[in-house]
């Protein structure tokens, strides 16, 4: 082989390598974007930076479990809902959530007459919390993660009504999938759909 083809076969031969570990990098900081859960050493949830980057499911305006309470009359909010990717795409092929599923509930205040808006609401610039529900096998099953601002935070006790209200209406695995309008009809083609 001549000069030249050895230093064509060596070109080649480092592109591959740069292209290897580039695909090798990706993968990498794939692992991190907060596609899994990930905890602290005294077991807190770390809250996924790239949340808003996941699957978007539903917003709600005013959702509510209980009754209102007096004097909040006026205080509106609006809810939106989202589940890291690798979830989605699951529960698109088996109408469930598989392991490792984070569902990200995000609050924000409703605002009014912003701009040239005359009528209805618009979502604030400012989240007014943030939680997650996790399944995670691991650790006990589905666990709920209230966020005040990006700390770690600590599992909801068990024992919160959010458990039991989840277990007793949750359309799919503990979930509230009635609400999420674009997955009702794949859990109902699978049969994994309870009428709540």
């Amino acid at each position: 082989m001549s000069f030249g083809g050895h230093l064509r076969l060596r070109i080649l031969f480092t592109i591959c390598l740069l292209g290897s570990a580039a695909i090798a990098g990706g993968l990498r900081s794939g692992a991190q974007s907060g596609a899994i859960p990930s905890y602290t050493a005294d077991g807190r949830l770390q809250l996924p930076s790239d949340y808003r980057e996941w699957v978007y499911l539903s917003s709600g305006l005013d959702m509510s479990y209980t009754p209102r309470a007096a004097g909040s009359n006026g205080h509106s909010m609006f809810d939106n809902v989202f589940v890291n990717p690798e979830a989605y795409r699951s529960f698109l092929q088996t109408g469930t959530w598989p392991d490792k599923t984070m569902l990200a509930l995000e609050l924000r205040g409703a605002d009014k007459n912003g701009s040239i808006n005359k009528a209805g609401y618009f979502q604030s610039r400012n989240v007014m919390g943030v939680e997650l529900h996790v399944k995670n096998a691991a650790r006990g099953g589905w666990a709920f993660y209230q966020f005040n601002g990006a700390a770690p935070a600590k599992m909801v006790p068990k024992r919160a009504s959010c458990y039991s209200c989840h277990r007793d209406h949750g359309a799919v695995d503990t979930t509230f999938v009635q609400f999420y309008p674009t997955l009702i009809p794949v859990a109902k083609g699978k049969n994994t759909f309870r009428e709540r």
